[in-house]
């Protein structure tokens, strides 16, 4: 219906309906406008054409539908999302969908079934039993334990869609579903946003692959993020390879070390730190004292992966790894 596509576009351009009848120099109302959008009245053709030229969108996008909605979208943010922000995400998402099986049509392709690794969602009574998930997981997609090379590929062959898209700043990526008509399955779909980084736009799949395979019921919206943290963690970051690359137990971590660990599981040093917490290699203390010191300001940007960062002192004793010692992070002092 034009009502849809109309609507969709119009919040996907981030206009309001008021914006919009700006944007076409009053050739319509609002009122109007929004009257389109519930299907009581159609526009004529030279309205179409306005609307489509304000929207910068082609008019056969707008009398052209195959009936999709979104449903279930659950943000991934850094702050409470705005409903201008969430708009434009699902319109974006949306419209990405309905080329991309358009294509998959054309080609005579049908790769849109979600292999879900579970009969169905699985109902946690703790965050902690995320990790156990995540193996689980791991062990039915028969990944062993090594690092996964490209989360994108893997998602995608498993059924999941993925779109890297340019999102707002505060919304680092969401899951939902994408409904069609007639009695074809739910769509599934991963968005990430363009703008992070490689390290974070994984954990952000891995994030995201847990709200498709964990009920919340029993855990709630804050311990259900708390848990997808977790699956996300122990996905990219296997506790047992973790422990064999880094040991079981540490009482230092060099600066070069903690950058090798995070180019071989291509996570961010954040996320790094936090897993070799929850893995037990590291205690609270050094995770606190990493986070003031030299992990200063990793929560929002990546450290530099190059030499003359590292601060050249001695090795500190008790500082080794079962392959090499490792210099200290500042001034002589362990993590």
């Amino acid at each position: 219906m034009i009502a849809d596509r109309l609507r969709l576009a119009r919040r996907k351009a981030g206009f309001s309906l008021r914006d919009l009848s700006a944007a076409m120099d009053g050739k319509v109302t609002a009122q109007a406008i929004g009257k389109y959008e519930r299907g009581e009245s159609t526009p004529s053709s030279g309205v179409l054409l306005a609307l489509a030229k304000a929207l910068r969108v082609s008019l056969d996008y707008l009398l052209d539908t195959q009936d999709l909605s979104l449903s279930g979208a659950e943000f991934r943010a850094t702050a409470n999302t705005s409903a201008r922000d969430r708009a434009q995400v699902e319109g974006e998402v949306l419209e990405w969908i309905e080329r991309y099986l358009a294509v998959e049509r054309v080609l005579d392709l049908d790769s849109a079934q979600w292999h879900c690794p579970l009969a169905r969602p699985r109902k946690l009574s703790d965050p902690g039993d995320a990790e156990k998930l995540a193996d689980e997981v791991r062990d039915k997609w028969e990944l062993g334990a090594d690092p996964i090379p490209d989360m994108t590929e893997l998602l995608e062959e498993k059924g999941l869609k993925v779109l890297v898209a340019p999102l707002p700043a505060r919304v680092s990526g969401l899951t939902c579903l994408v409904q069609r008509p007639g009695e074809q399955a739910e769509l599934p779909v991963i968005v990430v946003n363009r703008d992070a980084s490689l390290e974070r736009r994984r954990l952000t799949l891995a994030h995201e692959l847990a709200h498709r395979l964990i009920d919340t019921e029993i855990l709630g919206d804050r311990d259900g993020e708390r848990a997808a943290t977790v699956f996300a963690g122990a996905f990219l970051v296997p506790r047992a390879h973790l422990q064999r690359e880094a040991g079981r137990h540490r009482n230092a971590l060099g600066y070069k070390e903690l950058i090798e660990l995070k180019r071989l599981y291509r996570v961010s040093g954040s996320a790094l730190l936090m897993r070799l917490r929850q893995a037990g290699v590291i205690t609270d203390s050094i995770l606190i004292y990493a986070f003031q010191s030299v992990a200063r300001g990793w929560r929002t940007k990546e450290p530099r992966d190059a030499i003359r960062t590292m601060l050249n002192r001695p090795d500190a004793p008790g500082g080794r790894s079962r392959r090499t010692r490792r210099a200290p992070l500042a001034e002589g002092r362990d993590l």
